[in-house]
């Protein structure tokens, strides 16, 4: 009876060898990938890095201009003013892509405008001023529009100004894959000292929009 096996024979043993010393090699590998990966989450639940926070310092709004029925286009004209603050004590953060744009009621009444690429290390704290434009391209549903001018009229708009982006977190030499990063900053502003169009002053001009006050941004990463 012939015996199935390696035994007696010596190619097959060395087939049999390769084979074990395969094995090895793979659960060796297997086994660093592993402990690697291990460490890193040892050191990311330690490091476990906070989001950023940010603030809307300021929102100069120097037009703000739609005509329902006759227009529903909007023509504005903003500046914002976003600080943000990195409150990790061992972690920096990557802004790699970042765009700053305003909504009213859920629906995007400027044009995205980018941020400068930045790396924000720990504790350390970032300013950025955008011109939020609306390049005559945005055109509101008529209800919308209807709605923006009776919040003109009344003497309070309340805008979001929103940031979306991608962030990268540094530890040590280590640094992560992006994250999606949105913010919302929420700015109530007042219509001729919350007079509206019933005030002395209609038409716009220096201050018919102001910023009531600082206010802190809604961060998701």
């Amino acid at each position: 009876m012939a015996v199935k096996g390696c035994g007696g024979h010596k190619g097959c043993e060395c087939e049999c060898e390769r084979k074990r010393l395969y094995r090895k090699c793979c659960a060796a590998l297997v086994a660093l990938i592993l402990l690697v990966l291990f460490i890193i989450l040892v050191v990311w639940l330690v490091l476990r890095p906070h989001k950023p926070k940010f603030y809307l310092q300021d929102l100069s709004v120097l037009c703000l201009n739609v005509t329902p029925p006759a227009s529903t286009y909007l023509f504005t004209t903003m500046q914002a003013t976003v600080a943000a603050r990195n409150p990790n004590d061992r972690v920096g953060v990557y802004y790699d892509q970042a765009d700053a744009y305003a909504e009213y009621k859920g629906v995007a009444i400027t044009v995205p405008t980018g941020l400068p690429v930045q790396y924000q290390g720990p504790n350390d704290a970032s300013v950025w001023s955008p011109f939020l434009r609306s390049l005559d391209s945005v055109q509101l549903p008529p209800q919308l529009a209807v709605a923006l001018a009776q919040d003109e009229t009344a003497g309070y708009v309340l805008i979001d100004v929103r940031v979306d982006g991608w962030v990268r977190w540094k530890v040590g030499t280590w640094i992560s894959g992006h994250y999606h990063l949105r913010v919302n900053c929420p700015a109530l502003l007042t219509v001729n000292e919350g007079k509206g169009s019933y005030g002395a002053n209609t038409g716009g001009g220096t201050g018919y929009f102001r910023f009531q006050q600082v206010a802190a941004c809604a961060v998701d990463v």
